[in-house]
C-alpha cells in the first residue's frame, strides 16, 4: 500500500442521499484495508441547501478535510453544486456528475437564472467527466431514490477497490427492504464507467 491519500468530494443538495453515499464509500474503503477520514458540511440541507462531504483514504490519513486544489475525484449529485466545487480539485481530476439541475431559491423566485451549459463548462476544465443520468437510471433499476447508488456504481469503477468490498458495504448500510434495488442500481452505475 503506497502512502498516497485519495481525496474525494461528494456535493449536491439536501435529500439526494449524499450522506448515505459517503457512508458507503467510507465503509468500502475501510473494508479494503485503508485508513479513512470523513467530514460533512450541510447547510440547510433539509430545505434543499448545499451538502458537501469529504472522504479521504490511504495508508494513513490525519485530517478529514480535502485541501483546496487537492481533490482527486468529485462525486457530484447536482450540476451547479458540482461546478461550484471545481476549485477543490487538482488538475487532471475526475468528475462523476449527475446530469441534474435543481434550481436554488434565488432562481425559483426569479432573482437570477440557472447557469447554462454547466456540463460543458465542467468538461472544458476537467475532461475526465462522466455525466450520468442518475434519475433515469435509478428509475430503470426500480426506484428513483437510488440515483445516489447509480452514481456510486460509476464512481466505484474509477477507484482501485475490489467490487466485493462495495457490495459488502452496500449490504451493511442499506435497509434490507431496499437492498435488491440498490444492488441493481449499483451494477447499472458500474456498467457506465
Amino acid at each position: 500500500m503506497s502512502d498516497k491519500i485519495t481525496n474525494i468530494l461528494l456535493v449536491g443538495v439536501g435529500g439526494q442521499g449524499i450522506l448515505l453515499a459517503a457512508e458507503i464509500l467510507s465503509e468500502t474503503c475501510m473494508l479494503a484495508g485503508f485508513d479513512v477520514k470523513k467530514s460533512e458540511i450541510h447547510g440547510m440541507s433539509q430545505r434543499g441547501g448545499s451538502v458537501v462531504s469529504h472522504v479521504r483514504y490511504g495508508k494513513q490519513v490525519f485530517s478529514p478535510i480535502v485541501p483546496e486544489g487537492e481533490g482527486d475525484l468529485l462525486f457530484g449529485f447536482e450540476l451547479m453544486e458540482s461546478y461550484r466545487s471545481l476549485t477543490l480539485l487538482k488538475p487532471g481530476a475526475t468528475v462523476v456528475a449527475n446530469d441534474l439541475c435543481i434550481p436554488p431559491p434565488s432562481v425559483l423566485i426569479g432573482q437570477e437564472p440557472y447557469p447554462a451549459h454547466l456540463a460543458d463548462k465542467i468538461a472544458r476544465r476537467f475532461p475526465d467527466l462522466i455525466l450520468v443520468d442518475g434519475q433515469q437510471l435509478a428509475i430503470e433499476a426500480g426506484n428513483a431514490r437510488t440515483a445516489n447508488t447509480v452514481l456510486l456504481g460509476a464512481v466505484s469503477k474509477r477507484l482501485d477497490i475490489e467490487e466485493k468490498f462495495w457490495l459488502e458495504s452496500i449490504e451493511r448500510m442499506v435497509p434490507k427492504k431496499a437492498l435488491a434495488v440498490n444492488l441493481k442500481a449499483f451494477e447499472i452505475g458500474r456498467s457506465l464507467a
